[in-house]
C-alpha cells in the first residue's frame, strides 16, 4: 500500500467515522438532564416530607407539655392549652385526652403536598409520683 493509497484510506475512515456517531453526544446530554431532573424531584419530595413528619413531632412534644402543665385545672383548660401550643407551630390539634396528670395529644402538620400526624404522651415522670407522694418520708436531713 503506497501513500496515496493510506491517504486515501484515512479520509474514507474519517468520513464514515462521523457519520456514524452524529447525535450520540445529544442523546446522552437529554438522558443525563432528564435523569438528573427525577432524582432532583426526588430528593426534594423526600425532603418534604420529612419536613412535615418533624413538625408535626415537634408541634405535638410541645402540645402535649402544655396539656401535661395545666392537667391539674381540668381537660378542658388542659386542652385549649395545647390547642394554642400547636396552633403556634403551625399544626392543627386533631386529638387531646388528659387522664389524671398524663396528656395524650395528636398534631397533624403539613409542608408541600405531605401531611403527618404525630402522637405524644407527656406526664410525670413514674418514680417521681412514688417519691413526692403525701405519704412520702422526706429524704432531708436534719443536723
Amino acid at each position: 500500500m503506497g501513500p496515496e493509497a493510506c491517504g486515501r484510506w484515512l479520509r474514507r475512515r474519517r468520513e464514515v467515522g462521523r457519520g456514524a456517531d452524529q447525535g450520540v453526544a445529544t442523546v446522552w446530554v437529554a438522558v443525563t438532564t432528564v435523569t438528573l431532573c427525577a432524582v432532583f424531584a426526588l430528593v426534594l419530595a423526600l425532603g418534604q416530607a420529612v419536613t412535615a413528619r418533624h413538625r408535626a413531632g415537634g408541634a405535638a412534644d410541645l402540645a402535649a407539655l402544655a396539656a401535661a402543665d395545666r392537667a391539674l385545672e381540668g381537660a378542658a383548660i388542659a386542652c385549649a392549652a395545647a390547642r394554642r401550643v400547636a396552633l403556634a407551630q403551625n399544626a392543627v390539634l386533631v386529638r387531646c385526652t388528659v387522664h389524671g396528670e398524663i396528656a395524650d395529644v395528636v398534631a397533624r402538620s403539613s409542608f408541600g403536598y405531605y401531611e403527618h400526624a404525630v402522637r405524644a404522651r407527656a406526664g410525670p415522670p413514674a418514680g417521681l409520683r412514688e417519691v413526692v407522694g403525701p405519704a412520702a418520708p422526706s429524704t432531708a436531713r436534719e443536723g
